[in-house]
């Protein structure tokens, strides 16, 4: 029983309710059973046959729609033709098929909105010329073409609501995928320059030098730099993935990391309630401290450092501070490229002297 729930769970949580199975099986039954029960009156084989082929197409359309887009549109809009030139005899079904395949149509990403309205108002003529030979009055045919052109308008506007979903989502993707390659870029980027570098001067020293004590010493940088850069790419790639542990944490092994490495003072003062903020935010901010803390022990190598981790009401804050004035600021490539990450989080970066102390500071919105 429980399996069979989650079944229809599943096919309940489609994307909409315009493709989703459910949807498309509750409807092909609500046709298939009209058909049944129909019994025309009047012009019996035509009915039938106009009923019989908006079925097929109807069919043709739910098993062709993931694959042929532009097909199984056009299948819709010839099963509502079918169906309308058969509205105006006494039956329910011809009304059902119409409604139902022309609302699909019109709320089709497919077709533009000129077939559509060609479509639609073809679709009313034929149904009111249908419903004029069944000799039906003319009230009844005013209302249903009000109905019709009400229930197009509704479709017209959940076309419109899905059209402008699906540029969200494509628009979140595109920058998704920006964001990965910003990511990458800056972890490898470091760490694949410096072994390139190191590796020149080992080549320099093996063949002008002889110096082979101190090409093996390069090597062995150049094999902790790929060693550092692996390590920065799976945490990258895992802070992407949100699988890293929360931000104060990761701060907290990056400032142990720090202390250990240079052997000075490092540590970590957090402030606020903690709470869990966006992946692109965390991932902001850590690589924002590991860059200053990289300029600390560069240009400071025996000062001590001290990170702050404040949580707002509205902003989270990182701030970084090394008494030395003679760190670089956001001009420097690895700080400029973190204030262009924190730009496009919504996030702002400033670094520059304050009260005896070298301070890079790091806000990003909730």
């Amino acid at each position: 029983m429980s399996e069979v729930r989650a079944r229809v769970m599943r096919l309940l949580a489609a994307d909409d309710p315009e493709t989703g199975r459910l949807v498309r099986l509750l409807m092909t039954l609500v046709l298939a059973w009209s058909l049944a029960t129909a019994s025309p009156d009047r012009a019996p084989a035509f009915v039938w046959s106009a009923l019989g082929a908006s079925m097929v197409c109807w069919l043709a359309f739910v098993l062709l729609d993931a694959r042929r887009p532009r097909t199984a549109a056009a299948l819709l809009a010839a099963a509502s033709g079918a169906a309308a030139a058969v509205s105006g005899s006494a039956e329910a079904a011809p009304t059902v098929f119409l409604f139902a395949t022309l609302l699909l149509f019109a709320a089709h990403l497919t077709p533009s909105m000129a077939v559509i309205v060609v479509v639609t108002a073809a679709d009313l003529a034929i149904m009111a010329v249908s419903m004029s030979w069944w000799t039906q009055p003319r009230s009844a045919i005013v209302v249903s073409g009000a109905v019709m052109t009400c229930a197009v308008l509704f479709a017209l506007h959940r076309r419109h609501y899905r059209r402008a979903q699906h540029d969200r989502m494509r628009a979140m993707a595109l920058a998704e995928r920006a964001r990965i390659a910003r990511e990458l870029h800056d972890v490898l980027a470091h760490s694949l320059g410096g072994l390139g570098v190191q590796l020149e001067v080992a080549e320099v020293l093996l063949t002008e030098k002889g110096d082979v004590g101190g090409a093996a010493a390069r090597i062995r940088r150049s094999r902790a730099l790929a060693r550092e850069g692996l390590l920065e790419a799976r945490s990258a790639v895992a802070a992407l993935r949100e699988d890293v542990p929360p931000l104060p944490d990761a701060l907290s092994l990056l400032v142990a990391e720090h202390r250990r490495d240079h052997d000075v003072a490092a540590e970590l003062r957090t402030t606020g309630v903690r709470r869990p903020i966006t992946p692109a935010a965390e991932v902001c901010l850590l690589r924002t401290a590991r860059e200053a803390l990289t300029n600390a022990a560069k240009h400071a190598a025996n000062a001590p450092v001290t990170v702050e981790l404040g949580y707002g009401e509205d902003v989270v804050r990182l701030v970084v501070r090394n008494p030395c004035a003679d760190l670089p600021g956001t001009s420097g490539h690895g700080l400029r490229g973190m204030g262009e990450r924190l730009a496009l989080a919504g996030g702002t970066l400033t670094a520059g002297p304050s009260g005896g102390h070298w301070t890079v500071r790091a806000e990003v919105p909730e």
